[in-house]
């Protein structure tokens, strides 16, 4: 009896000691070491693409080789990916209809490809999930699909929230093979020249804005056909580096499923024309913050006497900046099945606590609070090392697509961002710069989040989406498509 006891009382006493394990390796002076060099002059921001960006990659595989992480790219540490740096030709974009021209100078195209339609069959629909999810590809494939976007006093949030809105449900508008989406909006598009990045390996479906009220009304004046001309743009190839390493999982049964802990490493780089005399964006909080804590728990997990039972992914990703780059393309690429996943938790701004609404010290806010079962496990960890998980009801929702995890959810992987702060004074500022971080509560928090991640990597259940909420159909259907 007394043997079966001590069998019983180990495991017990090794759980009661592992906050304190895990916070001796998870330090806030090893995060300020982080932070300091990530958003350092020296890596002038770390643009998509850039060398300050390239430079910040070397440096995480290094701290992933450092831990000892099992290298999970094509090439050691790195998932690399070909793009093309897409240049928008200075020909016009032509659109026609009945006898209506649209005027070049009103209309703009988000990821500009060659393109020549002559009359070219249309479909309408109207720019909400519910619609655009009850066409099969059979009724939308080489049609022109076209979103007659309401004024902006119809549209909440205004007319640039519409036209945003339409932006976020591109997924679910390309996977029905149009040959081109035309949005007709009251309010100007976006009519940049600047080079945009492009994965060289995926299809393109131009999506073109126009607000030229005259073509607008002659396109829903009756059914008709739609000409559209785009010329060629320049392109120049441009190579980019997810970083990962992975914590193998020590379970036969388990180990070959996967917990994502993700934060993105790029920011906004050098911004010459900003104003005052500094013009690096660092991105400190925005996210070198979040950055320096998949270092630093992958870190302390890593020394760990034995590994938790899944596999822990750790992954950076570039180019969130520019529209969730990376994660949508490991999302398209993945170097572990997706159907296997069993969640991604994404860092985000963790270093400030100087939110624009008060003081968020001991505080971790999720995005989607409601979408998932994620917040009891993280609220359970969090509650052992003193920080509150917060549920902010006014940004928990619109937060939840903007960042890495929203790629993830668009894949069916049940997601959340972890911030400290939702806005803080200098988000998206030259000022976002490492001395202006508490990294006492960041460490905190990371300690939080460490023992959630084991939490769920040694659990025999899984996250699953919150069936309850409308708002995660899209991403349930999405789960049981890629599980099938």
């Amino acid at each position: 009896m007394r043997i079966i006891g001590a069998a019983l009382l180990f495991p017990l006493l090794l759980a009661a000691q592992m906050p304190q394990q895990i916070a001796g390796h998870l330090t806030a002076d090893a995060l300020k070491a982080d932070v300091s060099f990530l958003a350092s002059d020296a890596l002038q921001g770390r643009g998509t693409p850039s060398p300050g960006l390239d430079i910040a990659a070397e440096f995480i595989a290094s701290q992933f080789r450092r831990s000892g992480l099992e290298p999970a790219g094509d090439d050691g540490y790195f998932q690399t990916a070909q793009y093309k740096n897409v240049t928008p030709s200075a020909e016009p974009v032509v659109l026609t209809t009945n006898d209506a021209k649209a005027n070049p100078a009103m209309i703009s195209v988000q990821d500009p490809v060659a393109l020549d339609l002559t009359e070219v069959a249309i479909t309408r629909a109207t720019a909400d999930i519910a619609t655009l999810t009850a066409f099969t590809v059979d009724q939308v494939r080489g049609r022109a699909m076209v979103l007659d976007l309401p004024a902006p006093a119809q549209t909440a949030g205004g007319g640039r929230g519409g036209a945003m809105a339409v932006f976020r449900l591109l997924p679910i508008l390309t996977k029905l093979k149009p040959a081109a989406i035309l949005i007709l909006s009251a309010t100007p598009g976006i009519t940049t020249r600047i080079a945009r990045l492009r994965d060289a390996s995926a299809d393109v479906t131009p999506v073109i804005t126009v607000w030229d009220p005259d073509f607008r009304a002659s396109l829903n004046a009756k059914p008709a056909g739609l000409s559209i001309h785009i010329p060629a743009p320049t392109e120049a190839p441009v190579k980019l580096r997810n970083v990962l390493g992975a914590l193998r999982g020590s379970d036969p049964r388990l180990k070959d499923t996967y917990l994502l802990l993700t934060a993105h490493y790029d920011h906004l780089g050098v911004r010459e024309n900003s104003p005052g005399d500094d013009h690096i964006f660092n991105g400190a909080n925005d996210d070198a913050s979040g950055t320096a804590s998949v270092i630093e728990i992958a870190h302390a997990l890593a020394l760990l006497p034995q590994h938790p039972k899944r596999t822990i992914v750790f992954m950076t990703q570039y180019g969130e900046e520019l529209g969730d780059l990376g994660s949508r393309y490991y999302a398209q690429h993945p170097v572990f099945p997706l159907a296997r996943t069993i969640a991604d938790i994404n860092l985000e701004q963790l270093g400030r606590t100087d939110d624009t609404r008060g003081p968020q010290v001991g505080m971790l806010n999720l995005t989607g609070f409601d979408y998932t079962n994620i917040p009891a496990s993280l609220s359970k960890a969090a509650d052992t090392v003193g920080i509150r998980v917060v549920n902010d009801e006014k940004n928990s929702g619109p937060y939840f697509t903007r960042s890495d995890n929203a790629a993830f959810a668009a894949a069916g992987v049940p997601s959340t961002t972890l911030a400290v702060a939702y806005d803080f004074p200098d988000y998206h500022k030259a000022g976002d710069e490492w001395p202006k971080l508490d990294y006492d509560n960041m460490a905190k928090v990371d300690l939080a989040i460490a023992l959630a991640a084991l939490d769920l990597a040694n659990s025999d259940s899984v996250p699953e989406w919150n069936a309850a909420n409308p708002a995660t159909a899209r991403f349930i259907k999405a789960r049981e498509e890629g599980t099938k």
